[in-house]
């Protein structure tokens, strides 16, 4: 009976082993088909999200590609070149005892070209160039010399056909006594070949004033050729400014492919000059009246800020440039550089174009601080980088009409009639003031603003005269500054007709 009973009780034994066995392997496999399970679920999400994001890559490029690419054309060319050659008939100037000495004034942009101008007046009074002076009293107080921003060795080099250049004058002809003259603005070259008179009696002439002192047209086409020469090709950028700009504008590349640069001026030196006070409030309209006040060399302080806006002469607000850049076509995504210095208001002001377009970067955010140390409180150096960019962008837009506005949209002129939006402030002032009345919808507004600025592209066209009727010294003041556009005289055509 006890080994019966112990024999059964081994056979329950067994089978619950069995039993045991059995349910740990339907539990090793029902575990293994649950991870097969929830592992294909894994599977098939990262699957799917994989296509998703494929598709999302292949609708993003779509957009690319389905962009308004009008908004970045330029304007066909025409088979138009730069030509600045001289003629067969042009003479190198020689002036190897006559010494012209100058003292450029203004910003970079108006000391560029009118140390242009100065080397094209060496050449009609026969006399040796010394390196000019470089303003160092105007609004910026800076003070950077003449090597500081330009390459002055190039510079002497390349003008070699053209005029003697020194950098100083020799000491044996520093103690001698100089006619210092204040050149008549916008003259002609009989002008100048009457100035040769004063040779007679000074041996060194010092012109007080380099800005305008050519006219813009109606002068030898030798003449206007090398005042091209020297602005394109001469007066070149230090190796400094020159090393960062390229870099700079490599970093751009490679954050989109392509992008705007925008000449903001929006400074509160311009605002207080023009007396432009639109949008602002009135603590900020009372620190731009006081600072016309106090900035002796500004002779116009009393400004009526309506009337200025109403007639174009006030750059448009950040506000307004995203609302003109929107009506144009550009995308929220466009990259735009900021080519300007400190924005009036601040962050919050620059808010409302970053608002519309927030892929907006300044040189601050290209460049480390290391790259723009050397460069710190020279203004004109980093308006230098500011003009490189600008020059190298696929579509220039200033927001007001001043040296640097016409001195990019000239060079880009030259170098093959690169895209330049040229805003109508007056026409839209008008367009604005009824949109924010209510008075235009988005699409009516869009239509307006384009049709305003169909010509206004930077295609080919003879520069422009002065308004019917206007004659004398205003005459001058008003025609198309011959830097903005310098064709006909430095572009050619090989073949088809271009628009008058």
């Amino acid at each position: 009976m006890a080994n019966r009973g112990h024999s059964q009780y081994r056979g329950i034994k067994r089978k619950s082993h069995f039993s045991i066995t059995l349910y740990i392997f339907l539990l090793f496999v029902f575990s293994i088909l649950v991870f097969f399970y929830y592992t294909k679920d894994i599977v098939e999400d990262e699957h799917k999200n994989v296509l998703v994001s494929e598709k999302k890559k292949k609708k993003e490029h779509q957009f690319e590609e389905n962009e308004d690419n009008s908004v970045w054309e330029a304007s066909p060319s025409h088979g138009l070149h730069p030509c600045i050659k001289p003629t067969t008939k042009y003479k190198a100037a020689l002036g190897w005892n006559r010494y012209l000495t100058v003292k450029s004034n203004g910003g970079l942009n108006q000391m560029k070209t009118g140390i242009a101008d100065m080397v094209a007046v060496a050449h009609v009074m026969n006399a040796t160039l010394v390196i000019p002076q470089l303003d160092k009293r105007s609004f910026w107080q800076d003070s950077s010399t003449f090597s500081d921003i330009f390459d002055e060795n190039h510079f002497i080099k390349a003008l070699r056909g053209d005029v003697r250049i020194i950098k100083e004058l020799p000491k044996e002809i520093e103690s001698l006594p100089r006619a210092r003259k204040h050149f008549t603005s916008w003259s002609g070259v009989g002008y100048y070949e009457e100035m040769t008179q004063l040779w007679k009696e000074h041996q060194v002439i010092h012109v007080a004033k380099s800005d305008s002192r050519l006219a813009n047209n109606e002068l030898p086409l030798d003449i206007q050729r090398l005042r091209c020469r020297a602005l394109y090709n001469a007066l070149r950028f230090s190796p400094p400014i020159e090393r960062l700009g390229k870099k700079l504008v490599e970093k751009l590349r490679t954050r989109a492919k392509r992008y705007v640069a925008l000449h903001l001026r929006y400074e509160k030196d311009m605002l207080s000059f023009t007396g432009c006070t639109y949008g602002l409030t009135d603590a900020e309209a009372e620190k731009l009246r006081v600072m016309r006040e106090n900035t002796s060399h500004w002779k116009i302080k009393v400004i009526n800020s309506t009337e200025q806006r109403i007639g174009g002469f006030c750059p448009l607000t950040p506000k307004e440039v995203g609302l003109f850049l929107h009506a144009l076509g550009y995308p929220p995504s466009t990259l735009i550089y900021i080519a300007a210095g400190e924005i009036y208001g601040g962050k919050a002001r620059l808010l409302e174009l970053t608002s519309l377009f927030p892929n907006v970067v300044f040189k601050e955010m290209l460049a480390t601080p290391e790259e723009l140390r050397e460069f710190a409180n020279h203004a004109s150096q980093t308006a230098a980088l500011d003009y490189l960019i600008s020059v190298e962008s696929d579509v220039f837009i200033p927001s007001h009409s001043g040296n640097m506005a016409r001195a990019v949209e000239g060079h880009r002129r030259f170098l093959g009639h690169r895209k330049t939006i040229t805003p109508d402030r007056k026409g839209l002032v008008e367009i604005f003031d009824k949109l924010e009345a209510g008075q235009l919808d988005g699409l009516s507004f869009s239509h307006l603003v384009r049709d305003l600025h169909k010509n206004r592209q930077g295609a080919p066209r003879k520069r422009a005269g002065a308004p019917p009727r206007v004659g004398g010294r205003a005459r001058s003041r008003l025609e198309e500054p011959f830097y903005q556009n310098p064709y006909p005289e430095c572009i050619c055509s090989s073949r088809a007709r271009v628009r008058k």
